[in-house]
């Protein structure tokens, strides 16, 4: 059998062991999608959104992009977290980077990589944001791994920035944004502890958007 004929397989068996567990487990789903949080997360295959929160279907809405970006042009990202936040009244916004991501690591080489280019200017764009604290890092390894936490800081400065983020949190109280880093090499989710009430405040000094 084929890998790829086996991804059928596994889903019949993947139906028949939620069905046995739980015979209203599809009709639910299909019903309706009422989920807490919104992940935002890096499109690498080692980075199951779902799996690593210890989450079933439905009770995360994902978006997924090289590097966990959140550009304010990008339309997909931007009617994610729109629908997300406005449709769905999710509680949290995450965005969650990992350590080993090749998406960081192209954009502290030197190199014309076409297409990508102006993707990754976006991370390198946050390595001048913070050039003299990672400068200070002589250690490569080190380096990389905390441009790879100080990009997701930033990327949840730009969902802070984001109109339907600010006014729905003025009115409700939420949504939360946080910053996680996962670890490959052990499973382990980290919490960076992003200060959000700071920033937000921080940011409505300049980007404030009153709610309506």
């Amino acid at each position: 059998m084929s890998t790829y004929q086996e991804v059928f397989e596994n889903n019949r068996k993947w139906v028949e062991e939620n069905t046995q567990r739980d015979p209203d487990f599809f009709r639910r789903l299909a019903d309706h999608q009422d989920p807490d949080f919104l992940f935002i997360g890096c499109a690498d295959s080692r980075v199951p959104a779902n799996e690593i929160m210890g989450l079933d279907p439905g009770d995360v809405f994902v978006h997924r992009n090289v590097a966990n970006l959140v550009v304010n042009t990008d339309i997909n990202a931007q009617s994610v977290i729109q629908y997300g936040v406005a449709n769905l009244d999710v509680k949290h916004i995450i965005v969650c980077g990992h350590y080993g991501c090749g998406g960081v690591a192209a954009a502290m080489q030197p190199a014309d990589l076409g297409l990508l280019n102006g993707w990754l200017r976006e991370i390198r764009d946050v390595y001048r944001l913070h050039q003299k604290e990672l400068d200070a890092i002589k250690d490569t390894d080190a380096r990389y791994r905390r441009l790879i936490e100080l990009n997701v800081q930033e990327q949840c400065v730009n969902v802070i920035k984001t109109a339907v983020v600010q006014k729905t949190y003025l009115r409700t109280g939420h949504p939360t944004v946080h910053g996680w880093v996962y670890d490959i090499s052990n499973g382990l989710l980290r919490d960076l502890e992003i200060p959000f009430g700071k920033i937000l405040e921080r940011i409505q000094e300049i980007y404030r958007l009153e709610a309506t």
